[in-house]
């Protein structure tokens, strides 16, 4: 399936002439996929996780943000593809627009597939996904070390709503810290809190 059809559902729910988001454009390649940590204060103050997957940001809606402490289990619910542009997008999305709210970028960076099928043979990522259980490693300025995603709830062949946890892998590591507090977090572009890119207000 093409860039552009992976990207209907992301489009047919904006307005980027008002919203400032990114519409999308040929892929930029790279030697490592990419991954974004989005905290969102939209109609519920949320993080969205997105992990770069052939040309686009596959994403997930977290309530509580990812968590480097292994005994944190997080509710991941999936939501539309996103564009690899909006690995930079931060502002405001004006009130009455789908998404109206503020977002910064917590986090970014590169990831590692580490997806295995029984016999320890690597797995194409994507298909991993497909088949409801994903392993990688993180390389951010915020979050680092290995991570799974595991559906949990509906899945292709059915017709309930999917559910997923994202849970860092224990390793022998100790307990790690969490998530911080979202409303006093700061972007990893540009510094910034969730009140002060409020207070410059929506993008022109």
């Amino acid at each position: 399936m093409g860039e552009r059809n992976r990207l209907r559902d992301y489009r047919g729910k904006r307005d980027f002439h008002r919203t400032g988001e990114p519409e999308g454009g040929p892929p930029s390649s790279g030697e490592e996929p990419r991954f974004v940590v989005q905290i969102h204060d939209a109609s519920t103050l949320h993080f969205d996780f997105r992990l770069q997957v052939d040309d686009v940001l596959k994403s997930w809606s977290i309530p509580k943000g990812p968590s480097d402490d292994p005994q944190d289990k997080r509710l991941a619910m999936p939501t539309e593809d996103h564009p690899m542009e909006y690995e930079e997008f931060e502002g405001v999305i004006p009130k009455g627009d789908y998404g109206g709210g503020t977002v910064i970028v917590w986090d970014h960076g590169t990831y590692e597939p580490l997806s295995h099928d029984r016999k320890g043979r690597a797995v194409d990522f994507a298909e991993s996904l497909t088949h409801g259980h994903a392993t990688f490693r993180l390389h951010g300025s915020k979050l680092h070390g290995e991570y799974a995603l595991t559906r949990f709830r509906g899945g292709e062949d059915t017709d309930g709503e999917e559910a997923w946890l994202l849970v860092r892998a224990a390793k022998g590591r100790a307990p790690g810290h969490g998530t911080p507090d979202p409303r006093r977090a700061r972007s990893a572009r540009t510094g910034r809190t969730l009140a002060q890119v409020t207070a410059d207000g929506p993008r022109e």
